[in-house]
Order: C-alpha cells, then sequence, then structure tokens
C-alpha cells in the first residue's frame, strides 16, 4: 500500500459560507491565505458541512458558497498555484471525521471554548456544532498539513487536531503514522477589527462593511460608525476612535501619522476621518470590485475552479483514507 506524500509545507485552510464576507474577514484571514496560497501548497475549502450547524436555508447556503469563490478569485486567489473547492466535493472527510469520533472523549469535546461561546450566544446546541472540531480536523489531517493558519479563537480546535492524531497514529499505526501533527499558524491580532458599533467585526453583530460594498451603501455604513460627541474643534485621542482603528487598516504609516496628529490638534472631525476611511475603503477594492463584476459574468468559469480544485483534493484525500482503511481494517469490495 503506497505512503501518503511526506508534506513539506502543506497549507490547509478552510472559509465558512455563513454569510456576505466582510473586511474584517479580509484583514483577519483573507489576505493572509491569498499571500500563503502563492508561496505553498494549499487547501483552502468553502466549509458548507460546517456552514449547516447554523444555515439551513438551501438557496442561501448555495449562494454564500458561491460568493465565497467569487471573493477569493477577485481578491487574486490564483486556481493554478493552489486548490479552490467547496467542502462537501470531498465526502471523504465525512468518513474520516466519524472515524476520529470513536476515538475522541466527550470530555475533551465538551471543554472547547468556541462551542461554549456560540451556545451562549445563543446558537442550537446541536451535535454538529459540538462535534464540528472533528470534522474540522478532518479537514486538516486528510490533505496532510502542516500549517494550518487560523485565528487565535481557534487555536484550542488546532489542539484538538493535533491531539486527534496523536491518538489516531497511537492506537493504530505507532512504527508508521498516517497522519504528520501540523502547526498552528495564528493570523495577525488585527482580526480584532471593530464594526460600526465598536464591537469585533460580525456577521452575528450585524455590524459589517462588506469587502464589495460600494456607493451609497458602503457611504451609510461608514458614516453610522459609532464615535464620542466630542465637537469638531476639540483635540480628539484617535487611539480611542473606532474610525481610527479601521482607517489603521488601510493607510499607509505616512497617512496613519498624519491623521493621527490632526485628531490631536483639534478641528479634526469625526465626519473628515468618515470620509477619509470611506475613500479609502473604496480605492482599495477598486480593482477587485471590477474583477468580480467580470467573474459574476462567467459562472462556467469559476465553477470550472471548484470542480479542478476539488479533483485535486479529492486525490491528496484518497491517498489519506486508502491508507486510514488499510491501518483501521475498514473493508471495502470496490
Amino acid at each position: 500500500m503506497p505512503h501518503p506524500p511526506s508534506p513539506d509545507t502543506v497549507v490547509v485552510s478552510g472559509i465558512q459560507p455563513s454569510g456576505v464576507l466582510h473586511i474584517g474577514n479580509y484583514f483577519g484571514a483573507i489576505r493572509q491565505h491569498i499571500d500563503l496560497h502563492a508561496r505553498h501548497r494549499s487547501y483552502y475549502f468553502i466549509v458548507n458541512y460546517h456552514a449547516m450547524t447554523t444555515v439551513h436555508d438551501a438557496t442561501a447556503l448555495r449562494q454564500y458558497s458561491l460568493d465565497v469563490a467569487l471573493d477569493y478569485l477577485a481578491l487574486g486567489f490564483d486556481p493554478s498555484a493552489s486548490s479552490l473547492f467547496v467542502q462537501s466535493d470531498v465526502p471523504e472527510v465525512t468518513e474520516l471525521a466519524w472515524i476520529f469520533e470513536t476515538l475522541t472523549p466527550v470530555s475533551q469535546l465538551e471543554k472547547a471554548v468556541a462551542y461554549k461561546d456560540k451556545v451562549a450566544k445563543g446558537l442550537s446546541a446541536n451535535a454538529g456544532l459540538f462535534n464540528y472540531p472533528l470534522l474540522q480536523a478532518a479537514d486538516i489531517l486528510i490533505y496532510g498539513a502542516s500549517l494550518v493558519p487560523v485565528g487565535a479563537d481557534q487555536k484550542q480546535h488546532i489542539e484538538i487536531t493535533r491531539d486527534v492524531a496523536a491518538r489516531f497514529n497511537q492506537t493504530f499505526c505507532p512504527d508508521d503514522p498516517v497522519f504528520p501533527i501540523p502547526e498552528p499558524m495564528i493570523l495577525d491580532e488585527v482580526a480584532i477589527v471593530p464594526g460600526l458599533d465598536g464591537r469585533k467585526m460580525s456577521k452575528s453583530y450585524n455590524n459589517t462593511i462588506g469587502i464589495f460594498d460600494e456607493g451609497k451603501a458602503l457611504k451609510k455604513k461608514v458614516m453610522s460608525i459609532v464615535t464620542d460627541s466630542a465637537p469638531l474643534e476639540a483635540p480628539k485621542d484617535p487611539d480611542a476612535d473606532n474610525v481610527f482603528s479601521l482607517i489603521k487598516l488601510f493607510a499607509t504609516d505616512e497617512e496613519r501619522a498624519e491623521i493621527a496628529s490632526a485628531y490631536r490638534a483639534g478641528g479634526y472631525g469625526y465626519g473628515h476621518a468618515k470620509k477619509e476611511l470611506l475613500r479609502m475603503i473604496s480605492n482599495t477594492f477598486a480593482e477587485h470590485r471590477e474583477k468580480r463584476r467580470e467573474l459574476e459574468r462567467r459562472p462556467d468559469y469559476v465553477m470550472d475552479v471548484l470542480r479542478d480544485g476539488a479533483s485535486r483534493a479529492r486525490e491528496a484525500a484518497d491517498t489519506y483514507m486508502r491508507r486510514v482503511r488499510e491501518v483501521t481494517g475498514l473493508i471495502r469490495t470496490h
């Protein structure tokens, strides 16, 4: 039985299609994904199985999934460099997740902070949400990942993945391990991007600015960002202001210093800052918006990208699953 190829650096990450991607997603993960995919063998997938823990509308799930693909391609993902695909096109991940469930203590999943946080926010405590880390582990390990870019809030899930890989190897193949133990790559803490109301930008808070928002819709959102009531002439602390926190993400060092100085000098109002932020957002994503409109007119191309990515992903997944079935004793007659 051939062994899976030993990875040099294999990068794996999933993107959840649970709504419109926003600038918090961009600065927190997407731009790092775009950078990494060009430098390493990578598998990026739209995690529609995961999204089903909260999205139960078929039309919405289908559209959100296609929108994520459009967004990534418009933002510079090169499908000839790495694989972009839909999770459900690799059904082997659910087979592997079941195998991991038979090895994982319930007590370990009960300690998952992300699960407890989501339930505390009112999400249904369904079994899919509870077992989420094991499907995530399957997503990662089935491609032989060595590096997993995640936000700090997902670090515990990667620790679970590492435990799962080690437990599987020790149980079934201690002398010839199937799975490498992946390392987390914790993405920049700029991931804490403030939303319109000052809380972390999140679809669940309905306080987001979409990456591809434009025109009146974008202006309305930017102008609604919560600020304090300091008058125009008063000096202001830029580090205490939500608008400046967003400006810092887009501005050059020179622009950042100049605007911060204007805040502190007085005579510079939040309206001025919001107009500057509006300009920066519009300019930063202008070319990407045009690219996205072009891609929307080429749905067959987008589907071909996803099919090709899934084909490459299934090839890698099949290599690992043949070895998994061998060491676990699972029989397949075809």
